[in-house]
Formats: structure tokens, sequence, C-alpha cells
């Protein structure tokens, strides 16, 4: 039986994540926009630049991937920002409740580590967007 979230639970939206590395590197932030069509898992990230090439400025990277049931699998693609073109593979699952990705990622034969993916829920979106423009 699968535990596969109903349709409102696509993987499509803003999806705060974090990684870590099975290394000494700190661990880092990214903000994930995807989209689910089918199956076929698309969208775009963006991160602080941790390459230190391009202060204060941002990696840009697109993913191309699929979801099936709760089995998530997507490439990260850096689009040359910072000098950055490799691609990063991940593999997690997704939360019955689908708001959660929680996997590991891999640049093949370079590093590994792990990474997870929050989807905020729609009542916290609506707070936190309450409090952004109470600024």
């Amino acid at each position: 039986m699968s535990h596969a979230p109903s349709t409102a639970a696509a993987l499509t939206g803003v999806w705060n994540g974090r990684y870590s590395y099975d290394g000494p590197y700190a661990p880092g932030d990214f903000v994930a926009v995807l989209f689910e069509t089918g199956g076929h898992v698309g969208g775009t990230t963006h991160e602080p630049d941790w390459t230190g090439t391009t202060a204060d400025r941002l990696l840009y990277a697109t993913l191309e991937g699929a979801r099936q049931g709760c089995d998530v699998r997507f490439a990260k693609t850096y689009d040359g920002s910072g000098g950055q073109t490799h691609t990063v593979r991940y593999q997690g699952e997704l939360s019955p409740c689908g708001t959660e990705i929680e996997g590991a990622w891999a640049v093949p034969g370079v590093c590994t580590g792990r990474f997870l993916m929050i989807r905020p829920a729609g009542k916290a979106v609506a707070v936190e967007r309450e409090a952004v423009e109470a600024v």
C-alpha cells in the first residue's frame, strides 16, 4: 500500500531546503521552486554562494527528475553562476503529509551528504506573509 499523498499534495510549490555533507564542510541552505506534472518534477533552486567567488550573491540551478509515489529523484545542475556547472543527484522520500522530502545527495565520485526540504503548510505561509507585510 502506497503512502503517496493526494493530488492536492503534488510537489508543486516553494520548498526550503538544507543539505549537509558526509565530511568536514558546513551545511548549506537553499530554496527550491518545484513543479510536478504527471510524475515529472522540474524547477529551479537558488542558494548562497558557498564558493566565495561571488560575494553576497546566489548560485542558481535547474532541477529535472521524477516522482513515483513517495520516491522523489532529481538532478540539480548549476547554471554557471559562481563558476559552478556540475550536477548533484538527489534521492529522497516524500513524507505522508506531503510537506517534507528527506534523503541523500551525491556528486558522483566527489562528495555525498543528506538533505531535508520542507514546504510550509498553507496556514504557515499565510502567517509568514502577514509578518513580512507588517515590516
